[in-house]
């Protein structure tokens, strides 16, 4: 082998490129990142809207405590026929939610259960009737519970609103089971059942979809009213006006063409529905008597 002479200035690599110096990890730019992300984060967690399971406590809004606080629209109207003596039936006119009702308050009167056209043939003695109960289709009886002074006339649950006269005391309410009718036939009372409309100041929804003149024997602020529509509308949009028009309970009473009468505070009497047919021998009626029929 050849021997090469190799000079002291020289340097001989063997077996690749000169090695390079090792750099340095970049610490501080990590650090600059890492600060730039921490602070990008707490921008973005500062205005990303709150999560659903740590919500901000609701707020009821200035205007809607203002609103949420007011009278009902029939509150000073109602306050004001404490003062009136007269043996009549008060009514008003009024609109809610688009729904034209007409407010029927018999005044100085307590009302009673009737069956029979009788009560339309003696319209002279009374002040306010409405019909009732409802009446069946197969066998033309009434539908549901039905008491007249102490006397059970039917039976059944077909319907959970009910209204009690006991001892010239008149309940509207909602229950599967009342006590009261129990009381009414021991205490020579009246009871029926109707759709209920409102509980305690809460709408209750019914099955009936269909449109119709609407009508409601209702408690509001410790009057017993019957509140009717002047418009076809809906069991729903009905019950939400009662609602909103101050009602704390309320159920149905017959509708639509439906027989009435009303006597206002002028002594003028008005017929209500149609007064042409008398087919059901068990159309009962809800009737206020006069003052004739006191004599």
């Amino acid at each position: 082998m050849k021997e090469e002479n190799i000079s002291d200035s020289e340097i001989r690599v063997i077996g690749g490129s000169p090695s390079q110096p090792k750099q340095p990890f970049p610490w501080r730019t990590v650090a600059v990142t890492m600060a730039v992300l921490v602070v990008i984060g707490l921008v973005v967690w500062l205005l990303w809207p709150k999560a659903e399971q740590d919500p901000e406590p609701e707020q009821i809004g200035v205007f809607e405590h203002m609103a949420a606080t007011q009278p009902h629209p029939l509150n000073e109207w109602l306050t004001g026929l404490d003062t009136l003596t007269v043996c009549a039936t008060a009514t008003r006119d009024i609109t809610v939610n688009d729904i034209p009702l007409r407010i029927y308050v018999p005044l100085n009167s307590t009302p009673h259960l009737e069956v029979g056209y009788g009560v339309a043939d003696n319209r002279e003695r009374s002040i306010l009737f409405f019909q009732a109960a409802d009446v069946r289709a197969d066998n033309m009886k009434i539908v549901g519970a039905f008491v007249l002074r102490g006397e059970p006339l039917s039976r059944g649950l077909s319907k959970r609103g009910y209204c009690a006269i006991i001892g010239g005391k008149v309940t509207v309410g909602v229950a599967d089971n009342s006590p009261l009718f129990e009381q009414a036939t021991e205490q020579n009372g009246d009871f029926f059942r109707q759709y209920p409309l409102v509980d305690n100041g809460t709408l209750v929804e019914s099955e009936l979809k269909n449109k119709s003149i609407r009508r409601a024997l209702c408690d509001i602020d410790g009057y017993i009213a019957v509140i009717e529509s002047q418009s076809t509308e809906s069991m729903h949009d009905f019950a939400q006006a009662l609602v909103d028009v101050g009602v704390s309970n309320a159920i149905y009473l017959v509708g639509s063409s439906a027989m009435g009468w009303c006597v206002d505070t002028d002594g003028v009497g008005t017929k209500r529905g149609l007064w042409d047919e008398r087919v059901y021998k068990n159309v009962s009626f809800i009737v206020w008597p006069s003052a004739i029929s006191r004599q």
